[in-house]
Order: structure tokens, then sequence, then C-alpha cells
């Protein structure tokens, strides 16, 4: 929670701030590349110190037993989420040139993911609420792509499409929004998929999901630098 938006804040935040990302985008190496070298240089430093823990892991099994399934899913599961931690960290520090809100905004955002599940337990459960919450998630979803795009066409037939098949679904079957809201952030959860790993299972979904979590941060940063390449 702490440490990543450390490992993070500098890595782009500070290319902004020394003009020196304008050296980066004009080289002959393309903007994943930059990216990826990043992640994988933060991806490094983080396994280093996960890899340093395994000294106790170590000392204990001299002493008594230790369950190897459980201790190497605990390790594999809590690399795949730091990965996940570390994309969005990059994110927000390329979206900043302050170093400090980098780290505020990460250690923010981080904390969200950590405290999802309690946030689901407050959450309505009515099927108007629900609706709203899948309206107001659509809408903001357009405004993304426009933003990003700078097309209006796409994101206003997405938008007329995404609400005409939420309203048609709600007035057919309300039921299906019962609790919806709760189980998105449930789906979102990032820390709650990581509860299989230390009791030994390697959970196929959760994998899945922290590489898609981390793909999609990393190609919104791309998308980022290369809006700032040719702005």
């Amino acid at each position: 929670m702490f440490a990543i938006p450390v490992l993070t804040m500098r890595l782009l935040s500070d290319e902004s701030r020394m003009r020196t990302d304008q050296l980066l985008i004009t080289s002959p190496v393309r903007v994943i590349e930059i990216v990826l070298g990043k992640y994988l240089a933060a991806v490094l430093m983080f396994l280093i110190t996960i890899a340093a823990t395994g000294l106790y892991a170590m000392v204990l099994s001299f002493h008594g037993e230790i369950d190897g399934w459980e201790t190497l899913g605990s390790y594999i599961g809590f690399l795949l989420l730091g990965c996940s931690f570390i994309s969005i960290g990059i994110f927000v520090s390329g979206t900043t040139e302050n170093q400090v809100v980098a780290w505020i905004v990460t250690f923010c955002s981080l904390r969200l993911f950590w405290i999802m599940d309690f946030i689901q337990q407050g959450v309505p459960t009515d099927p108007v609420t629900s609706f709203i919450f899948l309206g107001v998630a659509i809408i903001a979803i357009c405004l993304w792509i426009y933003f990003t795009t700078k097309n209006l066409l796409i994101p206003v037939v997405l938008g007329v499409l995404g609400i005409g098949a939420a309203l048609i679904v709600f007035l057919t079957n309300q039921y299906l929004y019962v609790g919806f809201i709760g189980k998105t952030l449930e789906w979102l959860s990032l820390v709650k998929r990581y509860s299989p790993f230390p009791r030994g299972i390697l959970s196929f979904d959760s994998v899945v999901y922290y590489v898609t979590v981390s793909a999609f941060f990393l190609v919104l940063t791309v998308r980022l630098i290369e809006k700032k390449r040719w702005s």
C-alpha cells in the first residue's frame, strides 16, 4: 500500500517534470516498449523485495514443517497482485508532473481497491439504484471513449445502445438488477481474488483477471503517452 506508490510515482511524472519525456516520445523506440521497460523494471524491484522475504520461510523450515503449496501460492498471488498495483501506479504517474500527487492518487486508488469488499456490504441492493448506477457507468465509459478518441459519434451510439439495452432489461426483468452494485464491486475487487492463493489454490480466473488488469492499465498508459506525442 505504501511501497508501490513510492516505487511508481517517479516513473513517468519525473520525466514530465524534467521535460525528458519529449526525448522519449521522439526517440525511435516505440511507446509500448518505453512503458513495458518501466513496468518490468518496477516489477523486478518488487520481485527482489518479495524474494528477500523467502528467508523467513527458510528459517521457519529449520524449526518445523511449512506447507509448500500454500507458501508458493501466497507468493504467486502476492506477485500478481503487486503487478496489478504497479500498472495502476504507472498510469497515475503518467497523468501528472508532481510526484507527491502521483503518490497520493495511487495510494488512494489502491486503498479503494483494498476496502472494496467493505464498501460492497453497505451499498444499496434495490433495482432502481442499480439501474441508475449502471447508467452512470455507461455514461462514464462513453465520456472516456470520447476524450480518448475525440470522436463524438462512437460514444453517443454506444451510450444510446447501452442505456437502451439496460432500460429494456430493467422493464422486463428487474430481478436481474437486485444486488447488481454489490456484485460489480465484488467482481472488481483485486484483494478478494487473492484469497484462494494462500490456501494453495492456483485460481485460473484470478490469474487471468490480474493479467487483464495489468494489461488494461498499461494500454491506457500507452494511449496517454501517444496522446501527448500528437498534441
